[in-house]
């Protein structure tokens, strides 16, 4: 009788997981998906009421997910209550118009739509065949980014993911290429040391693609910076001849277009001059700048563009476009491919060699569709729109940048080209420089524990510097503006209580 009820508790219980492992069906994702699509709207409506930085501690979230998983499905109701009292907390909001930390992680309404019909449609676009449309708007909205940006026309262009992998792909192309693909074939074992030279400001990613390129971070050749942070010509070519003279192969030069720190630009025509003369790989970094590109009155910027062999830019940066959105453009394509391509039997097909494969253009072979929402963005702002924002946002630095030089308190740290403004807190000209980055810690970690904007920091010549960046896409004049009074607000609650 025992064994009986236990068996038919068994049963009861298997039956009842069985229906509780139902996968969501066609009506139950529509209702959710309408119900989903009316949070991201009140999500977006109130983002900047929001505290831009999560307050949570480490381990906080961690500790709310239970340890194991679900044996039996849950409702999609208990999942988003969930999502919301746990996950949200630990959210950061980069599409706060209050966010003015690290680089613009743009967003946009267009943007965030494509990304949905790309997540539904859920296409592997490693090749033509496996979605022509993917492979074919990538080739024309590459070609309309090339003409918005002012490129040459000899450029070809690829989606890559980060600026980072395009990077890797850049010094990698370049290591085949002055190898002869002998690297490719046998490795490095007999090669002399390929040297890599960049700013001293230019981005870690340089540091960590020459690391996985197998090139040693010795051969990385980081060289000071002159006027306004730039790369020093003198002393990338000083450094060049030292290095044939001690045997090494001059591999590529990392031109940098808005440093991470002060958004500094390096200057490429006399870069490439020097590339042209010693037969070098020149690789562009315009990460964030590139976007400015847009605007005919920073095309200055790429004067010299003629000398570059490869440019990459993140529209996902200062474009408007959800993450992840490289722009990538190489000026001999066949080399890159040359580089990358593999063809195994199961990837063959009829019309190889006739169309873009653009898993031969990069390292993964797996790719998202991409192009989709650049495509839904500059068709939905249209050149002028985004022209227009761009402009904005570079204002609004030049605003905030005016409002420092009248502060007697604070001061400008480097020049404000775009839309990124370094500044410092130093009420007192005699103060040590110890004193005065403790001072702007305290400032910045202040800030940023009232919730209402976000800043954050670097070191230029060891002074500790606060950034702030104007360019989150709904970003008004307005936000600045409060953003400035809270400064000054805070600074004069530090300045009180800090000992003379």
């Amino acid at each position: 009788m025992v064994q009986s009820l236990f068996r038919l508790c068994i049963i009861t219980s298997t039956h009842f997981n069985v229906q509780h492992l139902q996968p969501m069906n066609i009506k139950e994702f529509r209702k959710n998906a309408h119900e989903i699509a009316d949070w991201m709207a009140d999500y977006l409506e109130k983002v900047e009421t929001l505290p831009v930085k999560s307050k949570v501690n480490p381990g906080e979230i961690y500790d709310k997910i239970p340890e194991s998983p679900p044996q039996t499905g849950e409702s999609m109701e208990d999942i988003m209550k969930d999502f919301e009292q746990v996950i949200m907390p630990g959210i950061t909001h980069w599409q706060s118009p209050n966010f003015f930390a690290y680089f613009p992680a743009n967003s946009s309404y267009p943007s965030v739509l494509a990304e949905m019909l790309t997540a539904t449609i859920g296409a592997q676009c490693m090749i033509w065949e496996t979605s022509p449309a993917a492979a074919e708007l990538e080739e024309k909205v590459m070609d309309w980014l090339k003409g918005m940006i002012g490129l040459p026309e000899y450029f070809y262009g690829v989606i890559q993911d980060t600026a980072s992998t395009a990077t890797l792909a850049a010094l990698i192309t370049a290591r085949e290429k002055t190898t002869g693909y002998r690297s490719n074939r046998g490795g490095l074992r007999d090669e002399k040391a390929l040297r890599v030279y960049c700013s001293a400001e230019t981005h870690s990613s340089i540091e960590k693609a020459v690391k996985i390129a197998g090139l040693g971070k010795e051969n990385l050749v980081k060289i000071e910076t002159g006027y306004k942070l730039k790369l020093d010509p003198d002393k990338l070519e000083q450094a060049i001849r030292d290095d044939l003279n001690k045997g090494y192969q001059p591999m590529c030069v990392v031109a940098t277009l808005g440093t991470t720190g002060t958004t500094a630009i390096d200057p490429l025509k006399e870069i490439g001059q020097i590339c042209e003369t010693h037969g070098i790989w020149l690789h562009v970094d315009a990460a964030l700048a590139g976007t400015a590109l847009l605007l005919p009155e920073f095309r200055w910027m790429i004067e010299g563009i003629d000398y570059v062999d490869s440019f990459v830019f993140n529209p996902h940066k200062w474009m408007f476009t959800n993450f992840d959105c490289s722009a990538y453009f190489v000026k001999n394509k066949e080399v890159l491919i040359k580089t990358f391509e593999i063809l195994p039997e199961y990837l063959k097909t009829k019309y190889s060699g006739e169309v873009n494969d653009y898993r031969d253009w990069g390292i993964p072979l797996g790719r998202r569709f991409r192009a989709l929402k650049l495509w839904f963005v500059i068709r939905n702002f249209g050149v002028d729109g985004l022209r227009e924002k761009i402009r904005l946002h570079i204002s609004l630095a030049q605003w905030l940048k005016q409002a420092i030089e009248k502060n007697p308190h604070f001061e400008l740290m480097a020049p404000v080209t775009l839309n990124t403004v370094c500044f410092r807190l130093n009420p007192d000209k005699s103060m040590k420089l110890q004193k005065v980055n403790r001072l702007n810690e305290e400032l910045l970690n202040n800030l940023n524990k009232s919730g209402k904007l976000y800043l954050t920091h670097t070191k230029i010549d060891e002074k500790y510097t606060l950034r702030m960046v104007t360019a989150q896409t709904y970003v008004t004049k307005k936000h600045v503006e409060n953003a400035w009074e809270r400064i000054i607000t805070t600074a004069q609650e530090i300045i009180n209580i800090t000992p003379e």
